[in-house]
C-alpha cells in the first residue's frame, strides 16, 4: 500500500460529499489536515447524484406522467446539487489556505461513479465519511466507502464521525 505523501506540494484530494452530516464531517476534518498555508493542493469535492429513472409515459398503474412532475424531479436533483455545494463551501471557506478548488457532479451508482473519477483525475487521495451502518443495513446496502477502498489505487482515508459508535 502506497504512503500518503503529504510533503508533495501539489496533491489532489477527492472529498465525496452527499447530504450526510458524516461527509461534511469528513470535508472538514480533510481541509483540516491536508491543506495549509505551505501546500497548493487541489480540493476535488465530488457528488454523486442517484441515476435517473427511467420513466415511460405511464406509470405501472396505468396513469400518464405530466412533464410538469418529470421536470420537478429534474429540478429537484439540481437544488439538492447546489445544497450541497453550498454547505461543502461554507465548510472549506472557513479555512484560511492556498487551495484550489473543483466541483464534480456524477450521476449512478456512487461506488462506481467515485471509484472511476478518482482514477480518471488521477487523485492523490480520496477521503469519505463513515455513515457507521450496522452489520445488517451494510451487509444488505453494501459500503461505498469499503468498495473504494478496495478498487481505487490512490490512499484513502475514511474518515468516522466522533458521534458514532
Amino acid at each position: 500500500m502506497e504512503a500518503i505523501n503529504l510533503k508533495k506540494k501539489e496533491c489532489k484530494i477527492v472529498v465525496a460529499v452527499d447530504e450526510s452530516q458524516e461527509s461534511m464531517y469528513a470535508l472538514s476534518w480533510c481541509v483540516g489536515n491536508f491543506f495549509s498555508e505551505k501546500t497548493t493542493n487541489t480540493l476535488v469535492l465530488l457528488y454523486v447524484k442517484p441515476p435517473p429513472p427511467v420513466y415511460s409515459s405511464f406509470d405501472a398503474a396505468g396513469y400518464m406522467f405530466s412533464g410538469d412532475v418529470i421536470t420537478a424531479l429534474e429540478k429537484y436533483g439540481s437544488d439538492l446539487v447546489n445544497s450541497v455545494m453550498a454547505r461543502a463551501e461554507a465548510i472549506y471557506g472557513k479555512f484560511s489556505s492556498n487551495m484550489s478548488v473543483e466541483r464534480i457532479v456524477g450521476s449512478g451508482d456512487a461506488k462506481d461513479v467515485i471509484c472511476n473519477t478518482v482514477e480518471k483525475i488521477k487523485a492523490d487521495t480520496l477521503v469519505m465519511g463513515c455513515h457507521g451502518y450496522g452489520f445488517f443495513k451494510r451487509a444488505l446496502l453494501g459500503s461505498v466507502s469499503d468498495h473504494c477502498a478496495k478498487n481505487v489505487k490512490c490512499p484513502v482515508v475514511i474518515v468516522k464521525h466522533p458521534e458514532e459508535k
